[in-house]
């Protein structure tokens, strides 16, 4: 049975396929085609999904729609997805089910409370089921504005950075900051230990558009006057006290239980999840690593499957190209790289660019779902670089300095160097390092708050596994510094053109794309 999902139609729209409930193809729209309509049809990220699997649309049997569909009446979306899809019967559902659904199912667990937590959703901004069997059912549920999405958006606009896209920004200049305002935060969370959040509305200011309307109230108790903007001294003990609240409300709707399974936009928060993980009221906690609205595509994919569903394997469920199709575009770009014939001539090659403290992009096999990169589309530096964290941050992705990016070690070696949880495998918590390892990794990538760490199994990355055991058989430390290859709020690199258009237009030293090797 082949069943397309898509999700996100609004604002992050994406596609995902299920063939007999195994998902074999997933894409958003944005990285396929670099724009999205919102409303309509993902039609390149279908076209994209179809192609990886050798399918046609007319062997698809179901259509799911994670909600919201549109600002068009539903009818009208009805039947442009009949258009594509002629045999096809369609299902709508609800976003919070979506989002449970992408966990639930791609967790493998039989039996799990599921926690949703957006910003709104389809009106609905949280959601708990109880999962069994293979089934969900809804236990509880909060409405927009009782949100804690939106409350971290506000605060993220509060500190001066973009609502809806900056909020983990706010997430990591929280490490720097102490628990001075956490009571005020929970003050408008309306936090109770058992309850779930209703926000008091006196801390806003409907008629205030900008800072995220809040009112004189809030101002006061953060010991500013009325409208100001925070110091910068300030900010990173307003974004504490922000994320300390969330933790703790956070905590309170899920309850206790022995599994775990987290999705929705607020569970991209990898402190939050640390702090789940950390928390004792679960055994094994599980992260959708694409939680946000893209990933209701998995869910929708998920739910609609009539098969037993078979547990997410990797994030790796992109298009590929092949060595002939990435010298077509190399040639088109006038470009003269050099062909590497094997496999162990490019893991050489690689190595002794690290070796020279030299940035590479490192592009292969299926583009990642998502908006993380998990060594398939992503910028590489020497741990053994001095420079290799103010290059990275400063001179090729332009962000603050207290924006982390993260370790990649081998699955085998990872015990010897951190303490960390499987989510690791996605990039969706936080790990710590150990003690006598603590001098080997650069200052700016620890601290209270962990380092981000990015586990790697060999049955599913080999390519990037080899690599990263290379690395340790030369250096003595089996781990490479990895940041996704997007340039300035780009998506993540999709295609080799969009890999040439990222790498000419930056401080990325060197790239690696399939088997050619490019030099600036």
């Amino acid at each position: 049975m082949n069943v397309i999902g898509l999700g996100g139609l609004l604002d992050d729209a994406a596609c995902a396929l299920a063939v007999d409930g195994t998902i074999v193809a997933a894409i958003e729209q944005r990285k396929i085609a670099r724009n999205h309509n919102p409303g309509s049809l993902p039609v390149e990220a279908i076209e994209a999904t179809l192609a990886i699997a050798k399918i046609q649309s007319a062997d698809v049997h179901q259509v799911a729609i994670a909600r919201p569909l549109s600002s068009s009446p539903d009818s009208l979306l009805s039947l442009r997805v009949k258009q594509l899809f002629p045999n096809a019967r369609l299902l709508i559902l609800d976003h919070q089910t979506a989002h449970a659904a992408s966990a639930y199912y791609a967790s493998g667990f039989t039996d799990a409370t599921v926690l949703t937590l957006d910003r709104a959703g389809d009106l609905r901004c949280a959601a708990r089921f109880q999962a069994a069997a293979g089934k969900l059912e809804l236990e509880k549920e909060s409405y927009f504005p009782d949100s804690l999405g939106d409350l971290y958006g506000r605060v993220t606009e509060f500190l001066g950075f973009r609502s809806r896209a900056d909020e983990h920004k706010v997430q990591w200049m929280s490490a720097a900051g102490d628990n001075r305002f956490v009571p005020l935060f929970e003050s408008v969370l309306g936090y109770q230990a058992e309850s779930w959040p209703s926000l008091d509305r006196s801390y806003f200011d409907r008629d205030r558009l900008g800072a995220g309307g809040f009112s004189a109230k809030l101002y006061q108790a953060l010991g500013l006057a009325d409208g100001s903007p925070p110091e910068a001294f300030l900010q990173p003990h307003i974004a504490a006290g922000l994320q300390g609240a969330i933790e703790r409300c956070a905590l309170a709707m899920a309850g206790k239980s022995e599994n775990l399974c987290l999705a929705g936009g607020v569970a991209f928060n990898a402190l939050l999840v640390r702090a789940f993980e950390a928390s004792g009221q679960f055994s094994n906690v599980f992260v959708q690593a694409a939680a946000g609205n893209a990933g209701t595509a998995i869910g929708a994919a998920y739910a609609a499957s009539n098969s037993p569903r078979s547990p997410l394997q990797s994030l790796a469920l992109g298009p590929s190209y092949d060595s002939e199709a990435i010298k077509r575009v190399l040639e088109n770009c006038k470009l003269s790289p050099k062909f590497l014939l094997t496999t162990d001539e490019l893991i050489q090659s690689a190595l002794t660019e690290l070796a020279e403290h030299r940035i590479i992009a490192w592009f292969q096999d299926r583009m990642e779902f998502g908006p993380r990169a998990l060594g398939n589309r992503s910028i590489l530096a020497s741990p053994l670089d001095p420079y290799a964290t103010e290059n990275l941050n400063s001179f090729i992705k332009h962000r603050e300095a207290f924006r982390k990016f993260a370790a990649s070690v081998p699955a085998e070696h990872a015990a010897q160097y951190f303490e960390s949880s499987a989510n690791a495998r996605n990039l969706a918590s936080v790990a710590t390092v150990k003690p006598e390892y603590r001098d080997r990794f650069a200052p700016a990538l620890l601290g209270a708050d962990g380092i981000r760490l990015h586990v790697v199994d060999k049955d599913e990355n080999p390519l990037f596994h080899r690599l990263l055991i290379a690395a340790g058989d030369r250096t003595g430390l089996p781990v490479l510094y990895n940041t996704s290859f997007n340039l300035f709020g780009d998506a993540l690199v999709c295609s080799p053109r969009d890999a040439v258009r990222s790498f000419y237009s930056s401080g990325i030293d060197v790239m690696f794309v399939g088997q050619f090797l490019l030099r600036k």
